[in-house]
């Protein structure tokens, strides 16, 4: 096995890997190499900076310090770290939508040139949740009403959000309980840094129950709120086809890249992209045309919506550039390396930022609003068309050829692929056709062999006749293993298989973007809901395999607070304290009826998911 091979089962990520390391290119894994051995106190969550008599650390051993200079214990330091990781992850999702929100407002205004409704009909079904009036009003009026019912959401008029009741009343009720309903998307988070603020809440279980709180206002407020809106604007995804890998970038044709997590950007430069006179532009320059790609989970949203191909995800995103057929990469925020800038010093492409929150080095930065995106779009377009004279024809190589992909499964799709009802479903459910499901969800991570830990869990799963349903850069890695197309319907298991066959679809359904980890939300909500039962009753389970971002923790957190058991392939830093680990991998089962657990062998995950999805079934008497 080659150095290449141990980093990543990918062959496109292999070989351009030995490419950026003729080219003299440092990537992610280098600098990972260098970070080695990393700091055991960060790793188990006992180091604490979060005041300045520190920094301080507990020692594990228990032959150092047990107290930071403020009196804070192990199990205190490690809560308050926990919950700041899930308020940072609540946050960046939540902003997410908050800008979708500013865009619906300034459609319902008038004031968003090239944006428009484009799911009208969804637009009224989630206003009539919002218990707004519709009648004769146009899009534009409602637009407008739903856009300022959600920015209460934000703050703290209301006594709970508003799509938390999409949840089952039993839930809701275990919720109240608990003193975890969400009262506002942006008070939560408020509150967890300052429940975390030195002197504030120095008790591990309060912290962690805040945490909970936070969380769900994130999975059932702003990823949720973001999902909705993107579908209205942008349009509710149907299945379809599309392509995956470094292979989608074309070496005769002006190459651009979108990068990131929102469509607020990426739609326009779609816009731009097809205009006929770029695309005469770019023929004038030499190239046959112009070809957009996306990575990340801005990539998911337009492939979703678009069939527009997809590059690679976190970890290929250095990697696009190494091709040397990269005009210029276009982003947005979140899961964007700083170095990505440095790496296109190495070779011609242009870099753009987008966002007035998210600037990095080496990039220009061209700042889109819902008033300016399109003239924007074209600017950067038009720039990179130009871009394509500086190609250095010797650095230039696609090293695969791109891989057929199924997408598009928003939670209506599934439903009109069941003849408009979860019935069918349930049905197959019954009779042990289909034992469960999993969403498999999450990032890449170098300390994990690239996309293994996803491959290999899903294979596993579909095997044992448990549907998949996947969000984020696990989509890139299923689809490169040929498992979101209908023939992978012969990797699963006889049931699963037949399911499939009578439908056309996958085994692995590609849900979209790690904001849409609230469609898996929705489904579950929606089958517990008909079938009469809570959540922690259905055969569900949820995955993370490859995670590293703090939003992978809020959506783990939401995750187990809705009642689904979920398998962590990374341990997050709370060894630290015994108590904080017992309660996550055992006590929150009593609280939630779910906990956590941490398993990096893909293998014995898909074991552990198994297990629990036959318990679940044997305790609605559903075992055969």
């Amino acid at each position: 096995m080659s150095e290449y091979e141990k980093l990543s089962i990918c062959k496109d990520a292999q070989l351009t890997l030995r490419k950026a390391r003729e080219d003299g290119v440092e990537t992610v894994w280098d600098r990972f190499k260098k970070q080695e051995p990393q700091c055991g106190y960060c790793e188990l969550g006992v180091s604490c900076r979060i005041c300045v008599m520190g920094p301080c650390r507990i020692d594990p051993f228990g032959e150092g310090p047990q107290y930071g200079v403020c009196g804070a214990d192990a199990d205190i330091i490690v809560a308050r770290n926990l919950a700041r990781m899930i308020a940072a992850g609540a946050a960046s999702h939540s902003d997410h939508g908050r800008d979708l929100v500013e865009v619906l407002h300034k459609i319902g205004e008038g004031a968003a040139p090239g944006y428009t409704i484009r799911d009208a009909d969804k637009l009224k079904r989630v206003a009539a949740e919002y218990g707004i009036d519709t009648a004769g009003l146009g899009n534009e009026g409602i637009a407008k009403l739903l856009a300022e019912a959600m920015m209460e959401d934000y703050g703290m008029k209301k006594e709970q959000i508003t799509l938390i009741n999409r949840a089952p009343k039993q839930r809701i009720e275990l919720w109240k309980k608990l003193k975890v309903i969400p009262r506002g998307i942006d008070r939560e988070t408020s509150e967890t840094m300052h429940r975390t603020h030195m002197g504030v809440d120095n008790e591990y279980v309060s912290i962690l129950l805040h945490a909970v709180r936070n969380s769900l206002s994130d999975g059932y407020g702003g990823s949720m709120i973001g999902t909705e809106l993107s579908d209205i604007i942008f349009g509710t995804p149907k299945p379809g086809f599309s392509e995956v890998n470094l292979g989608v970038l074309k070496e005769d044709y002006v190459n651009i890249l979108v990068h990131g997590h929102s469509p607020v950007v990426s739609e326009m430069i779609g816009v731009a992209v097809d205009d006929k006179e770029m695309i005469e532009l770019s023929k004038s320059r030499g190239a046959k045309g112009i070809n957009l790609a996306g990575l990340c989970c801005t990539g998911n949203e337009i492939m979703m919506r678009k069939k527009i191909p997809m590059a690679g995800n976190h970890l290929m995103t250095e990697l696009t550039m190494v091709t040397g057929v990269v005009e210029s990469m276009i982003v947005d925020y979140q899961c964007i390396m700083p170095s990505l800038g440095q790496v296109a010093q190495c070779y011609h492409t242009k870099m753009y930022t987008t966002s007035d929150k998210a600037k990095f080095p080496f990039m220009e930065h061209v700042e889109f609003t819902p008033v300016n995106a399109r003239e924007q779009a074209f600017r950067i377009v038009k720039e990179s068309v130009e871009n394509f004279s500086r190609r250095n024809k010797d650095k230039v190589y696609v090293p695969t050829a791109p891989v057929r992909n199924m997408t598009g499964f928003s939670v209506e799709a599934i439903v009109g692929a069941l003849g408009g009802s979860l019935t069918p479903l349930i049905d197959a459910i019954k009779a042990g056709k289909i034992k469960g499901a999993v969403g498999v969800v999450g990032c890449n991570n170098p300390k994990i062999k690239q996309d293994s830990g996803h491959v290999e869990l899903i294979k596993r799963l579909i095997a044992n006749d448990i549907l998949v349903l996947t969000t984020g850069c696990v989509n890139v890695a299923a689809g490169k293993a040929g498992l979101q197309v209908p023939e992978a319907k012969e990797m699963a298991g006889p049931g699963l298989k037949e399911v499939c066959g009578l439908l056309n679809i996958p085994p692995s359904l590609h849900l979209g973007s790690c904001v849409d980890n609230s469609r898996i939300i929705v489904i579950a909500c929606a089958l517990a809901n008909a079938i009469g039962v809570d959540i922690d009753k259905l055969p569900l389970a949820g995955a993370a395999p490859e995670w590293y971002s703090e939003k992978a923790a809020t959506i783990a957190f939401y995750a187990m607070a809705s009642g689904i058991f979920t398998v962590l392939g990374v341990m997050p830093p709370i060894m630290g304290s015994k108590k904080v680990a017992e309660l996550a991998t055992s006590g929150l089962n009593d609280v939630f009826g779910a906990c956590f657990a941490v398993e990096p062998d893909p293998v014995k995950a898909a074991q552990l998911i198994t297990n629990h999805i036959m318990e679940k079934r044997k305790g609605l008497g559903l075992d055969v």
